[in-house]
């Protein structure tokens, strides 16, 4: 069976977590948009949480094509749909927005997303301040030259923000030229291993944990299938996909397969390069990792650990990007 989309899909909302409606109140709205997965908070000046919730994952690459475009306004109307009800009308104050992907917040894909969302949620582009990903997950747990924080999602990059505010980073090049350890590479490295396999060994994925979990995933064990996935479609959409696939592969592991615990062994170690680049270049600070990746299974947070010298303070924590966004947005100028 052939996998390759044939429309982009409507984008279906979350439902999200029961709350009040906000009423009159000033409120701010945060996000936290990845390639899988877009979840959003609303705060209200006390930083308390309003309403929070989930709707289909974007990303700045999205702008780079007509089908992306669609699917971009898809999510974000999805996205105001949730949120304003729940929101009374000029109730925001202000978004705050990580978006993967978005590389000069402002350049011109900030500059095409503030339109966007602003059109959507009915508020002026001033209001809004789009960021990637990365930079908010890092506000969402450290003050300005603390520590270092590693993040794989679909991708995978480590960032610090200095006292002056400038953000330094390791790693997030893309597929194509890194994301070593993410979400993405992960599943490309297993389905790699097991097309060798079979090149070898015609057959042998029957054998394996690892592979039936894939191909189950996929829905046929062929090369069309395969190849279907991983090469057809838009690229943007197609990125988040493979990136899900890495679920196949910690539901191996939990199995206890060879191949599936190595794999993601060796992710944790490659996802303890980024930081120690940081670390030569800027010196030493406690490192915390993240990211729903870190969530897969425990090799991998094993395999950073062996990595990093023992010296060097690591924490695995999921920071609440969205909330934290919220609270300051709800009290931005």
């Amino acid at each position: 069976m052939s996998l390759t989309p044939t429309a982009p899909a409507p984008t279906v909302p979350a439902r999200p977590e029961a709350a009040p409606r906000a009423g009159a109140q000033t409120l701010g709205l945060g996000l936290d948009a990845g390639g899988t997965q877009t979840r959003w908070a609303l705060a209200d000046p006390a930083g308390q949480t309003v309403a929070r919730g989930e709707v289909g994952g974007f990303s700045a690459l999205l702008l780079d094509s007509s089908a992306g475009r669609v699917v971009l306004a898809q999510t974000l109307q999805s996205l105001a749909a949730a949120v304003l009800a729940h929101a009374a009308p000029g109730a925001l104050r202000g978004l705050q927005a990580g978006v993967t992907g978005l590389g000069e917040p402002d350049g011109p894909a900030g500059r095409q997303l503030r339109a966007l969302l602003a059109q959507q949620l009915g508020l002026a582009p001033a209001q809004i301040h789009c960021d990637s990903d990365i930079a908010q997950a890092w506000h969402a747990l450290f003050q300005p030259g603390e520590g270092y924080l590693v993040y794989a999602g679909t991708g995978a990059i480590a960032a610090f923000v200095d006292t002056a505010g400038t953000l330094h980073r390791a790693g997030g090049r893309g597929p194509l030229l890194g994301d070593e350890g993410g979400g993405q590479w992960i599943a490309r490295e297993a389905l790699a291993l097991v097309w060798r396999r079979e090149d070898e060994q015609p057959g042998a994925w029957t054998d394996s944990t690892l592979a039936r979990h894939l191909f189950d995933e996929l829905g046929d064990a062929d090369w069309p299938t395969t190849r279907a996935f991983m090469y057809g479609g838009d690229n943007a959409t197609r990125r988040g996909a493979i990136g899900r696939l890495a679920l196949a592969v910690a539901r191996a592991a939990h199995e206890d397969d060879g191949d599936a615990l190595a794999l993601l062994h060796r992710a944790g170690r490659e996802l303890a390069r980024l930081p120690l680049a940081l670390v030569r270049r800027l010196g030493p600070r406690p490192v915390a990792a993240a990211g729903r990746v870190l969530q897969l299974h425990p090799a991998i947070e094993s395999g950073l650990r062996a990595t990093l010298p023992q010296d060097l303070s690591l924490t695995v924590q999921q920071p609440d990007t969205a909330l934290a966004a919220a609270r300051r947005a709800v009290h931005a100028p």
